[in-house]
């Protein structure tokens, strides 16, 4: 470069900076670089990494553009947390630094206060995500959106920023336990993000003020003729062969409440979006939250009045989705838990489950599902799995549906995984370096099984929500079905093809010329009237629910027992963000049977050489704790072990045995029972109304089968399959539904025998339409997927949302005016 070419154009390094940073996009940056040709030649750009084949290493990172800026903002935390540890003259790669981020964090912030709104937003200022563009912005003037990350970190001088912000797999964090970057690639992901030509400016000083401040441009390089590599290449822009850089006291650069004076400033132009995506105050600050589940610090959002003059909340503080559900817990929250899991090959795990209500406020059904998927599921991450606060790889709502099978809470679960305790080995084979996914591995297939497992386990807290909601429509059924089953099987021979097909799917009773019988009456149980539950912030009872202290507990080799103790505290007690509590588990002494005598006891050891252990949060005064022995321990072993529960005014121990009791035998299998079922395996058929006569025991409203399926229901609705998981258990069919009333309608002097006839004809197509489309989607093995309207994204599909959406559509109108069931209805008819 011609070293005359400032004075020729009158151009400092503090000029050009300014006019590229004011630049709100891309087009308006191409214009500055356009104008001085020279500063932005060939020659001037160098290789990002010194590595002319990074395009690979650059674009295989993160696969989602907020996942990408979210690693911005990981990389400004670390920034903080190290400047934190030099300003306490602490070498961060040093045995006296944190080795943890929560240790740095009660280390360097031991007063935080952050829950109050005045200190979170004082905070909040140290990191800062900006919005820049042209306005106003709106469909009409879809302007493109630049994004800005300052932190007031540790910055970097202008000579070290080709061993910093411009390396790539280089590992510079490498030896610093306490932050979240290791590779030097986590920054560099956002870059393809950026408009069509990838720029981004990285300007930084050192938080000590000592040196210039300095800045690059990083962009793709422009594919010459003259390039003999296949690939292009990203690359950054050097002046005289160094960073420019320039003297400052205090910069103007649009930042809340401060100028910048260190640190470090990040503008990427034209950012790509998601669609559907548009102020910071909405969409990303939701995003936000949600990958960052439970971050160190706290973080500001800042959006221009130029881009949005009628928004009255232009800034705003953010501290992660596990706060915001705790803010938010008596609007949206049905109830919440969580279960520390401790597995020998896992290790320690904390599982946080968030059950949502079916109706918030004034809002129906299908406007609170809306309201819950825009603030909690905007990226459809069901369950996320997370390393100090931020999510690292998420599953969708099928994990619900085909894992757990609880295809009810689909809309209305979120689950938390907090995976930074785990044995590393375990941990490191469950993620891309990109930290964005998971990957598709041993260690994760085996992660993914013990969830589903442990979650979905009959008499868990899940599996005790769904069953406490599904109890609305839980009647006897079996008049709307019998006949119907019983005429349909009797007129189809028992080897016909359809048979077959749904003797596949369900449990069919294939016997003919079955003795009647009558259903027995089943006995009323005694209504157990509940105790009322006065939960105290703090425990002052802690008791193990047995006959006494010294309470002997049996554990077959092999299988697992729940302990499960009375206790008066929260049921937040465990995972609350001021003053939470834990339950510590210790062993006293380990009696084995095979050393001499048989009674001499062992050394004490950790609960987690001799146990799988699953402890539970507080649930309505009861705390639950459930043993799983490991190998080491044999038949006739014994364990002493002491439970405690903190306290401020000292912790509450009980103190019980375990012993390793023999293999539990297989369970003889329970006679057949002769008598018939009379629906045949099938699915229950249940007729549901508007509004039900009161006191009625056999009829269903809308109200309760919303309440258990999740589901909304109005006149439109036609019908709603109750499936778990894989099963149709039960075939909701909506008697006020507007196809019936129109199919109605049609006929022509219309009397009772007609009403009958038709409504019979309407259920009895629905029904069997809705077994069949399940039995052969089902058996084919398809799998559906729909298109997003707003991201044009596909999303898979449950088969009982699909045949739901398929009789709202149209499908039932054609099957009740074309035909299609004549030979069926003439042989129930008859």
């Amino acid at each position: 470069m011609n070293n005359d070419l400032f004075s020729e154009t009158d151009l400092t390094n503090e000029e050009l900076f300014k006019q590229i940073f004011n630049a709100r996009d891309e087009e308006e940056l191409i214009s500055v670089i356009n104008k001085y040709e020279d500063v932005f030649e060939d020659g001037n750009w160098k290789p990002l990494g010194d590595n002319d084949s990074n395009y690979g290493i650059v674009k295989n990172q993160q696969s989602n553009p907020i996942a990408a800026l979210i690693e911005k903002v990981t990389n400004s935390i670390d920034a903080l947390l190290t400047k934190k540890c030099y300003e306490a003259g602490v070498d961060p790669k040093s045995k006296d630094a944190p080795q943890s981020m929560n240790e740095a964090i009660y280390k360097f912030y031991p007063n935080t206060n952050w829950d109050l709104q005045e200190f979170r937003r004082k905070q909040a200022e140290e990191i800062q995500i900006i919005a820049d563009g042209k306005g106003p912005k709106s469909k009409k003037t879809p302007y493109d959106t630049s994004v800005i990350v300052y932190d007031d970190g540790e910055g970097q001088h202008p000579h070290d920023f080709e061993r910093t912000f411009l390396s790539l797999v280089r590992g510079n964090k490498n030896d610093v336990q306490f932050v979240q970057g290791k590779y030097n690639m986590g920054g560099s992901g956002s870059i393809v993000f950026c408009g069509k030509r990838r720029y981004q400016l990285i300007a930084s000083r050192k938080y000590d003020k000592k040196g210039d401040f300095g800045f690059t441009l990083i962009r793709e390089h422009p594919k010459r003729k003259t390039d003999k590599s296949k690939e292009t290449w990203f690359e950054y822009l050097l002046i005289d062969g160094k960073i420019p850089s320039f003297k400052i006291d205090k910069l103007k650069l649009g930042l809340e409440n401060r100028k910048f004076e260190s640190g470090s400033i990040i503008k990427m132009y034209s950012y790509q979006f998601p669609k559907g995506y548009s102020g910071f105050a909405q969409d990303l600050n939701q995003s936000i939250n949600e990958y960052l589940f439970n971050p160190a610090l706290p973080l500001l959002t800042k959006d221009t009045e130029k881009r949005y003059p009628n928004n009255n909340v232009l800034v705003n503080d953010l501290f992660g989705l596990k706060r915001r559900l705790s803010k938010e817990e008596n609007d949206y929250l049905a109830e919440s838990f969580s279960e520390v899991h401790t597995d020998s090959r896992i290790g320690p795990m904390k599982v946080s489950c968030y059950v949502f209500k079916t109706k918030v406020r004034d809002n129906d059904l299908k406007k609170t599902k809306e309201n819950i998927q825009k603030r909690y599921f905007k990226n459809n991450m069901s369950v996320l799995f997370s390393l100090n606060g931020q999510v690292h790889g998420h599953y969708t709502s099928e994990f619900i549906t085909r894992s757990l099978k609880m295809n009810m809470l689909k809309s209305h679960l979120l689950i938390h995984v907090d995976c930074t305790e785990m044995n590393y080995d375990f941990r490191k084979e469950l993620f891309m370096a990109s930290r964005d996914r998971l990957k598709d591995g041993e260690e994760t297939q085996y992660l993914r099984n013990y969830l589903s497992k442990h979650l979905s386990k009959k008499g868990g807290r899940l599996d005790e929500i769904q069953k406490f909601r599904k109890q609305a429509v839980n009647i006897d059924s079996s008049s709307n079905t019998e006949d119907i089953l019983k005429d349909f099987t009797k007129n189809m021979p028992l080897d016909s093809d359809l048979m077959k097909l749904l003797g596949k799917t369900f449990k069919l009773d294939q016997t003919k010329n079955k003795k009647d019988n009558t259903n027995k009456p089943k006995k009323d149980k005694k209504e157990q009237k509940e105790t009322p539950f006065n939960p105290q912030r703090f425990p002052s009872l802690f008791q193990i629910n047995g006959k006494g202290n010294n309470e002997v507990t049996k554990i077959p080799q092999g299988g697992e027992k729940t302990i499960r103790f009375q206790t008066d505290v929260e049921d937040d007690y465990f995972d609350r963000t001021e003053d939470p509590g834990d339950l510590k588990i210790s062993v006293l002494g380990v009696n084995s049977n095979e050393t001499e005598g048989g009674t001499k006891q062992g050394e004490p050891k950790t609960p987690t050489d001799l146990f799988n252990i699953v402890k539970s949060s507080p649930s309505k005064g009861t705390i639950r704790l459930t043993l799983n022995p490991k190998d080491e321990l044999k038949v006739g072993d014994s364990v002493q072990i002491k439970a405690e529960l903190s306290a401020p005014d000292g912790d509450l121990a009980e103190i019980f045995m375990v012993k390793i009791a023999d293999k539990e035998k297989p369970k003889d299998k329970a006679p057949k029972d002769d008598t018939p079922d009379e629906n045949l395996g099938l699915p229950q058929l249940i007729f549901i109304y508007e509004t039900v006569e009161e006191g009625s025991e056999s009829q269903v409203s809308w109200e309760a089968v919303e309440e258990a399926t999740n589901e909304s229901v109005d006149y439109k609705t036609v019908m709603i399959p109750d499936v778990e998981g894989d099963a149709l258990k039960r075939i909701f069919i909506n008697m006020d539904s507007t196809v019936l009333k129109n199919f109605k309608s049609n006929i022509k002097n219309l009397n009772q025998e007609q009403i009958d006839l038709a409504n019979k004809k309407y259920y009895t197509s629905v029904y069997f339409h809705s077994l069949f489309l399940y039995t052969i989607t089902k058996n084919r093995g398809y799998q559906i997927r729909q298109k997003d309207k707003e991201t044009d994204k596909e999303e898979d599909i449950d088969l009982g949302t699909y045949l739901k959406d398929l009789f709202d559509n149209y499908y039932s109108i054609f099957i009740l005016n074309f035909g299609g069931m004549e030979e069926m209805m003439h042989g129930i008819g008859d």
